[in-house]
Formats: structure tokens, sequence, C-alpha cells
């Protein structure tokens, strides 16, 4: 097998015209078309079909992360509107705190025009209960740090970004938020605020079709994984040597664990962030079997440590690992950060089955799903664009099996 790093993203492109691109999603979540692969075989189903296709003992895993309405819209003295995109907490740190802080907060942002905002100037946006002001500090290559402050210590800065954010939509669907969008661009298990871009494999799933499986006997295991904005961007870089992945915050609780671990049936992953979730566990797990006594409270995997780690445990003892460490440090969840690059040739340790929607050419997602079930996602994808599937976030689905 060829060296992964040399893999050439010119090999995993596809036409994609622009009119196969779902700008809105269907009107009954569950009506979307489910394209499903195993064994080299397609046949085309709908979601709701679901239920059928899986087995009683099943566990379908699933991320529970929150869109946050993330876009800020600022005018300048001068009249220029100004983006403020943010992307991840900076101080404090910890997403939930952040979210919750009632004072003042920095985060990690792309300013759109930032050339029209002087560094000096503090931006600001009346709202009904309190103004918010904005200032520019520090640049980090094509990002800032901003620092948010507002004049009513009663509300929360989750509070003010929902009264005045933009739900950020992706690039490709070329068009502004809507009010539905909030609702629509959002999971229906969404729970834990932090991503600034949709699983938007789980936006298939609704209540009735959720109740259904859960009546089979198929269980639901939540993991958290805050998407970041990097997972829009395709790879430029020739080969994969000189990409450099994007880096995205987790948390699996305990109780998750447990489940995962225990677990008879065939898990169900949802989605590429619940997956890649999912096997950072291994490598972490791989972590504490070679120091026990691991003294940081965060782990972090870097994109090539799969390819240039030894993987000498089982998936269970990997999650036994954990688990154990876990008790030891009287914690209730393992937390990271994961920049892990899943690449052909890439060994799954946990994952059955994958629910994802198509994704665009050019990208991680694509090669991720190529290394989950081998050289035939040309034919799915061929497959798909000529039975008028549609296609990216707001398009229709897949359940591939592991080849």
């Amino acid at each position: 097998m060829k060296n992964v790093k040399e893999i050439s993203i010119k090999d995993f492109t596809y036409e994609l015209p622009t009119e196969r691109i779902a700008a809105y999603p269907l009107a009954k979540r569950s009506d979307s078309k489910l394209l499903v692969y195993q064994n080299g075989n397609i046949a085309d189903y709908h979601f709701y079909n679901l239920v059928n296709l899986l087995s009683a003992n099943d566990l379908i895993i699933y991320n529970q992360s929150k869109v946050i309405p993330a876009r800020l819209f600022f005018k300048t003295k001068a009249g220029h509107q100004i983006e403020v995109f943010c992307l991840e907490p900076f101080l404090p740190i910890e997403m939930n705190i952040n979210l919750q802080s009632k004072s003042m907060v920095s985060w990690k942002c792309m300013i759109g025009k930032s050339n029209k905002w002087k560094q000096d100037e503090i931006l600001m946006i009346e709202l009904p209960q309190a103004t918010l002001s904005a200032r520019k500090k520090i640049q980090q290559d094509n990002t800032w740090i901003v620092e948010f402050t507002w004049n009513n210590n009663q509300i929360t800065f989750a509070a003010i970004v929902e009264a005045c954010g933009h739900i950020p939509l992706p690039p490709y669907l070329n068009r502004t938020d809507e009010a539905s969008d909030k609702n629509t661009y959002q999971t229906v298990y969404a729970k834990e605020e932090g991503s600034v871009a949709a699983p938007t494999a789980g936006l298939h799933f609704d209540e009735p079709l959720i109740a259904e499986l859960k009546n089979k006997g198929i269980d639901f295991c939540p993991v958290t994984l805050h998407v970041g904005a990097g997972t829009f961007l395709p790879v430029k870089a020739d080969t994969m040597q000189q990409h450099q992945m994007h880096s995205e915050r987790f948390e699996i609780s305990m109780d998750a664990l447990i489940k995962i671990k225990n677990t008879k049936g065939k898990k169900i992953v949802v989605g590429t962030t619940s997956l890649r979730t999912l096997e950072s566990l291994y490598w972490i797990g791989q972590q504490l079997e070679n120091n026990h006594d691991a003294s940081q409270t965060e782990f972090i995997i870097n994109q090539w440590q799969p390819y240039d780690a030894e993987a000498n445990i089982s998936s269970t003892k990997a999650l036994e690992n954990i688990i154990n460490w876990l008790q030891k440090k009287q914690m209730t969840s393992v937390i990271g950060r994961t920049s892990l690059l899943i690449l052909p040739g890439y060994e799954f340790k946990f994952a059955d089955a994958l629910i994802t929607n198509f994704h665009q050419p050019n990208s991680t997602l694509l090669l991720l799903v190529s290394a989950f079930i081998g050289n035939g996602w040309q034919n799915i994808y061929n497959h798909a664009l000529q039975h008028q599937y549609r296609f990216l976030s707001f398009g229709d689905s897949s359940l591939l099996f592991k080849s």
C-alpha cells in the first residue's frame, strides 16, 4: 500500500453540478433518500426505512453538539459592515463556561473586511436588553482574537449570540440564513452548544423515527464533538503530507464509554464527526496503555498518530483503559482535541456502519468514506448522481457498511 502521506487528493474528486447541491432541506427530515452500500452492492431506500435495515441490540452513536448562531454583523463608524465569525472560545477556553459567562469573553474569530475595522475601534450591536461591544485584540494567521463585552450582567454570552447571531450556513449553499434555518440546520437531539457547523448526517432523524428505532430495541449513545469551520475546507495540497488537518474538541461520558464497550449488536455511527470521535478513543486508550498514570486532563490526538504509532491493543482494552483512568481520576468524562486524519488504509477499531451525507470533492470527508468502504466510493457517488440524490449538508443520506 502507498504511504498514506503520499496520497493525492486528485484521486478523490468528481464533478458535482451546482444544481445537485441541496440549498434547503425537505419538509420532513426522514423523507430523504438513503443509499445503502453493503458487500459491494448498492440499494435505494428512504431514511425512514432505517428501522427495517438495523437489528435489535444495535447501537446508534450520534454527535449531540448544537450549532450556535456564530456569525455576528457589526457596522463601523465609517459605515462598513463587518462580519465576525466566532470559531472557538479563547477565554474562558471551556465552551460551556464561555457561553454561560455574564461579563467578558474572547473568541478566536474570522473577520470579514478586517482591514476596514480600525485596531482601536470598538464595534457595537444594540439589543433590547444589552449593548454588545467587540474589540479586535490579536491577529493569529488568518484569524483574530476578539474580545466581547456587554452592559448587562444578568445575560449570558449564549443569550447574546442567540439574540443577534446568524446561523453559520456552509458557504457552498450560496445563500443567507433564514429564520427556519435555526431549526432545520440543527439535529433534533442537539444538546451541547458549541458547533459552528451542523453534524449533518443527523439531520435526517426525526422524533417518530427515533421512537420506532427504540421500540425495536435499538439503543442510542451520545458523544460530543464541536464541529469547526475547518470541516468545509477542501484539501489544497497535492499530497496529504502537506495538508494541515483542523482540530476539534470532543467529550465522551463514562456512561457512553461503558455502553459502547458492552454493546452486543452493530455499532452504527452517525456522521464523520462521531466516527472521528469514536476512533480517537482508541488512540487515547493506546496512550494510556503506555502510561496508565497519565496526569493530563485533556488528551491531544494529532493527525498522523494512527500512522506513526503502534496499535497493539484491542478496541475493548482501549475503552477499559480510559474507563479505569477516569475512575482513578474520579472524572465523569474524557475530554480532548482531535486532528485525526482518516485516510485509505486506516484500520477502523469500532464502527460497523456509517450514516453520512454525500460530501464535497477534494475533501477529507471523502477520504474518510473511501477508507471506510474501500475502493467503492466512485460507484456510490456515480449512482447517487445518476439517481437524483441531493448532495451536501441539506442533501440525502447513505448507510455504508464497513468493507
